[in-house]
C-alpha cells in the first residue's frame, strides 16, 4: 500500500473503530495531533504506536509543536518558548543565538520523536513585519536573512535528533494583519517585494536543504488570483521551478476560512493537489474529511510518494532515557535560561 495524499485529524487520545476504518483507507497517508489527542507521554506513545501498527508504509505523524502559543504537548513535554526569543538574542550575539537555535530545534524534536511523532510543522519562516497577530512571536525575526540564519541553525537540531523540518507559511503570511483561519487574506505586493523579503528566508532554507513546505492561504493578487495554497503558478512555476524545491509540499488546513473559496471540501482538495502539492490536510471536520475519502478521485504519483517516504522520522529513545541523558537535561534548562548555559558541552 503507498502513502496516499490526505492527513487526517483524530477526535481523542485513542482510536475509535471507525478512525482505524478511516486510516486504512488507501488516500490516507498522516494523521496531524492536537491538544485534544493528548493526555500524557505514555498516552501519545500508545496512541502514536497504534497508528503506525496500522499499515505498511506506516502513516506519517505530525503535529504542530514551535513553542510559544503553538505547542499542543504540554504536561510531560519542555514549555517551549516563543522562536521570538531567538531573534532577540541574535540582536546581540549571532553565533550564541545561532547555537542556541540548534539546541532549541534538537529538544523539540527529540521529545517529540521520544513519543513516535514524525514531524513537526515547524519552524516558522515568516517574516515579523509588524501586523499580522497570528504570527507575531511565532516569527524568528523581521529581517529575512536572520530567520534563515537561525531557522537553518534549528532544522540541523531537528535533524540531529531524527526529525526533517517542515517551514511555512510560503510565500509569506507576515506581511498582512488577516488571520486566514478566519478569513481569505490578500496580500497586495508584487512579487518583486516578496522576493526581496519574505520569499528570501524561503530561497535560503531550500538551498540549505529544507525537506518539506506548507503554503499560506493567502492571495497575492499581483502574482495569481489564488491563495498559494492553491496556486499552480507559486507551487509549480515558483517553487518547484524557479526556485527549485524538492521536497514535500504539505497544503494548510482545508478546513480553514481561507480555503474556502475554493469549492466543497473534495474540490479544495483536488484543487491543492492539481495545484501542486503532495499531501493535504482535513484536520477537524470529520463530515468533511469523509467526503474527500468518497468522492477524490487521485492517481498515486511515484515522486510524491519518495518525496513523503523520506519524511519518516528517524530512531529515538523513550521519553524517559531521553530525559535521563545530559543533553535532554541542559538542553531543558537552557529553554528557560538563555544567559547561563553552557553551550559548549553539548554533543548537539
Amino acid at each position: 500500500m503507498t502513502l496516499g495524499p490526505v492527513m487526517l485529524g483524530l477526535d481523542g487520545g485513542e482510536l475509535t473503530a471507525a478512525e482505524r476504518e478511516l486510516l486504512r483507507h488507501p488516500l490516507v497517508g498522516g494523521v496531524i495531533l492536537f491538544a485534544r489527542n493528548y493526555h500524557s507521554p505514555q498516552q501519545i506513545t500508545a496512541l502514536a504506536s497504534a497508528i503506525h501498527a496500522l499499515r505498511q508504509p506506516r502513516l506519517l505523524i505530525a503535529v504542530d509543536h514551535e513553542g510559544g502559543r503553538v505547542q499542543r504537548f504540554r504536561d510531560g513535554f519542555t514549555r517551549l518558548p516563543a522562536v521570538r526569543q531567538l531573534g532577540e538574542v541574535y540582536d546581540q550575539d549571532r553565533m550564541r543565538a545561532k547555537q542556541l537555535a540548534r539546541v532549541s530545534g534538537w529538544l523539540m524534536a527529540a521529545e517529540l520523536r521520544a513519543v513516535g511523532v514524525d514531524l513537526s510543522f515547524a519552524p516558522v519562516l515568516d517574516l515579523d513585519h509588524g501586523v499580522s497577530g497570528i504570527i507575531g512571536d511565532r516569527a524568528f525575526h523581521h529581517h529575512p536573512e536572520v530567520v534563515a540564519d537561525l531557522a537553518h541553525a534549528y532544522m540541523s537540531g531537528m535533524q540531529k535528533a531524527g526529525m526533517e523540518a517542515v517551514g511555512k507559511h510560503f510565500p509569506g503570511h507576515g506581511g498582512i494583519a488577516a488571520d486566514s483561519h478566519l478569513e481569505l487574506p490578500i496580500d497586495p505586493r508584487s512579487y518583486d517585494e516578496l522576493a526581496g523579503t519574505d520569499l528570501l528566508a524561503f530561497e535560503r532554507m531550500i538551498h540549505y536543504g529544507l525537506a518539506a513546505l506548507m503554503p499560506a492561504h493567502v492571495v497575492y493578487p499581483q502574482v495569481d488570483v489564488h491563495p498559494a495554497g492553491f496556486s499552480a503558478r507559486w507551487l509549480k512555476e515558483i517553487l518547484r521551478r524557479r526556485l527549485e524545491f524538492q521536497g514535500v509540499i504539505f497544503s494548510d488546513d482545508l478546513d480553514m476560512a481561507g480555503a474556502q473559496q475554493a469549492g466543497s471540501p473534495p474540490d479544495r482538495a483536488l484543487a491543492a493537489l492539481a495545484a501542486g502539492c503532495d499531501m493535504v490536510l482535513a484536520c477537524n471536520d470529520r463530515q468533511a474529511a469523509v467526503a474527500i475519502l468518497d468522492h477524490l478521485r487521485y492517481t498515486p504519483d511515484p515522486v510524491s510518494q519518495v518525496r513523503l517516504i523520506r519524511l519518516h522520522g528517524r530512531g529515538h529513545l523513550t521519553l524517559d532515557r531521553l530525559q535521563r541523558s545530559p543533553n535532554w537535561q541542559r538542553a531543558s534548562q537552557l529553554v528557560h535560561d538563555y544567559d547561563a548555559f553552557p553551550l559548549l558541552e553539548m554533543d548537539i
